[in-house]
């Protein structure tokens, strides 16, 4: 089944009008962009940014088929996850490029050489540690508390599952109950199912999940950047700046 955006209010103000001066100048730089587009070309990218979060993230803990490195990607950019991050210490995580399809552009990737370096980090942030395994009972989709605070979803490597620091360092488990023989299914079929899963219960029951007003400027300056053929070249006509 072939899912679609459902999201169909496009902007009623002109492009870039609708982020203020908190924005440090990337409501400006949006409007001078959005002419080197097409209306609808900024349309789909306006709502697009209006339905990220950051409420909720994902982090692959040593993923070394491309593959599913790609699929990770796709899921997050799919369901509307504006950031995951990666653990590196026994390999690079290195998406196919047959399999991600540019959606990488739209999706920030935060990069750790080490497991604690990452758990800190989320920790920091404020994100709950949830590790993904089928061998904990702690709960599953239907019983996860998504309204608890925000929340990083772990992934394990792809034969071992997560790693003994991640079950140490985890604050709560998660799992797909499965009713036939298998035990598990593979990490891209469950990433896609909990994220889903877990984005539409956000939406539908954390007041806050959207990216704020400055947030969503910044995401879309950037994407707008990346989209606009000579983009730095526009800017600096314009504005007379460097591109940050």
């Amino acid at each position: 089944m072939k899912m679609t955006n459902t999201e169909n209010n496009g902007p009623a103000l002109p492009p870039g009008a609708e982020f203020g001066p908190e924005t440090g100048g990337d409501g400006e730089r949006i409007a001078c962009l959005a002419d080197f587009m097409l209306p609808e070309r900024y349309a789909t990218l306006r709502r697009a940014v209006a339905m990220r979060t950051r409420y909720m993230t994902v982090l692959a803990e040593n993923m070394f088929h491309g593959q599913n490195a790609a699929a990770l990607i796709r899921h997050c950019e799919a369901f509307g996850l504006q950031e995951m991050h990666t653990i590196e210490t026994l390999c690079r995580f290195e998406p196919s490029a047959a399999v991600v399809r540019g959606t990488d552009r739209w999706v920030d990737v935060r990069r750790h050489r080490s497991t604690a370096s990452a758990v800190g980090t989320l920790r920091a942030a404020g994100y709950r540690i949830v590790a993904t395994t089928p061998h904990r009972e702690d709960c599953t989709p239907e019983t996860f508390d998504v309204t608890r605070g925000p929340f990083a979803l772990v992934f394990g490597t792809e034969h071992a599952g997560i790693s003994d620091e991640i079950v140490a360092s985890a604050d709560e488990f998660l799992r797909i109950p499965m009713c036939g023989l298998v035990e598990s299914l593979n990490v891209s079929a469950s990433a896609a199912i909990l994220i889903y899963e877990l984005s539409e219960r956000v939406r539908r029951t954390v007041p806050d999940w959207r990216l704020t007003p400055v947030e969503q400027a910044g995401v879309l300056c950037r994407w707008m950047r990346r989209s606009v053929k000579d983009s730095e070249e526009i800017l600096k006509r314009k504005f007379g700046e460097e591109i940050r």
